[in-house]
This record gives structure tokens, sequence and C-alpha cells, in this order.
């Protein structure tokens, strides 16, 4: 029973530090080409190096992370093509979920939606980018569980990518966040009246909006 104990605590270990290491990385504290230290991390958290390595290793695995070429680690650089790569996956993801959502969504859960995209409204005036950003996560992370499918509700992972860790690079203004405010407003009716084909639809060009907008930024 102790041995298994102390694996039991190991194993938690690499998944507080990796939590801890994962919502940094979201929230911009640590922004896409900063290096990880192991050696300063270990202490900030006061752990040895091998939790913190594994941690690294988790997160390599959902893509935040990568190893240097001189044995380091670092958070994930961002270019427009991992970017557009990134949102290409989202397209079908966010797709699917409306779809499902639609044949699934009860009266309750379309309030919820609209109660998020009102808060969307407000993040507006001022232009808040950091809750906007926070309340867009919320929105299409809320379509993904009201699709009740498990395998789509594990790529919450790739939505808080593409909409935290990708902000810098995104140059998200408030003429795109009114646009895509517009937008989920449309997924949501078409969720409310039933209508998964619309749904889909709807929500795939979101996205593909989203694509347009970046690619526009890198040309600016």
């Amino acid at each position: 029973m102790e041995e298994t104990f102390g694996w039991e605590h190991r194993t938690q270990l690499v998944h507080d530090v990796a939590n801890a290491l994962r919502e940094r990385i979201y929230a911009g504290t640590y922004p896409p080409g900063h290096a990880l230290r192991q050696v300063q991390l270990s202490s900030q958290f006061k752990v040895s190096r091998t939790p913190v390595r594994e941690a690294f290793r988790l997160l390599e695995q959902e893509g935040l992370v990568t190893a240097t070429r001189s044995g380091g680690v670092q958070v994930i650089s961002i270019d427009l093509e991992r970017m557009l790569d990134a949102y290409a996956m989202r397209e079908v993801i966010d797709g699917l979920a409306a779809s499902e959502a639609a044949r699934k969504a009860d009266k309750s859960a379309i309030d919820h939606l609209f109660q998020i995209i009102e808060h969307q409204r407000r993040t507006m005036k001022p232009w808040t980018q950091s809750e906007y950003v926070k309340a867009n996560v919320q929105f299409h992370a809320s379509i993904l569980e009201l699709s009740g499918n498990s395998f789509l509700m594990r790529e919450l992972p790739m939505i808080r990518m593409t909409s935290q860790v990708f902000k810098p690079m995104s140059h998200l203004g408030s003429d795109r966040a009114a646009q895509a405010i517009e937008e989920h407003v449309e997924i949501v009716e078409a969720i409310r009246d039933g209508d998964p084909e619309i749904a889909e639809r709807v929500a795939r060009r979101h996205i593909r909006s989203t694509m347009e907008s970046l690619r526009a930024s890198a040309i600016a």
C-alpha cells in the first residue's frame, strides 16, 4: 500500500505541476518562445526536478511546449502556418460540436449560451481583450460540453490554445470581436432551432472567418 501511495503521490505532483504551467501558458505569463527552466521551476514549486521534467512531457504531448536543440524546453513558438493548421482542426471540431449540440441542447443550455454572448458584449465597452478571450473560451467550451461527445470534449485544450496561447499573434481587436459575437449569435440560434446542418455550417464559417482575419493581420 505504501508503494502504491508513493506512485499516486508522484503522479499527482506531476499533474499539479503540469496544471500550474499550463495555466501560466494560457494566461500569457509564459508567452510563446519562453524558456522553461527545470531548476528554477522545481524551486518555485518546491518539488524535485523529476515531476517538473515529467510535466514537461505531458505539455509537449499537448503541443504547448517543445524541446530545444540545446536540450531545454520552451513554450511553442507561433507562426501563421501553425495557427492556420490549428484552426483547420478547430473548423472540424467546432462544426461537429455545434451539430451535436443542436440535437441535444435544452432551453436552459441555450439561455446559458446567450448569457455568455451578453457577457462578451459587455467586454466591448470598454474593449477588454483579456475578458473577451475568457468569455470566448467559455462559449466554445460550453458547446463542446453540450455535444455530449466525450471525444469532442477532450479537444478543449485545442480551443484554449488557439484562443489564449495564440492571442499575441492574432492581433485580436474590437472590430473582429464584434463580428465574432454576431457569428456566435448565429450559431446559438441554429442550435436553438434544432438544426444540426445549419449549426455545423455556421460554426465552420465562424472559424473560417477567424482564419481569414489571421491572414489579413499577417499581411497588414
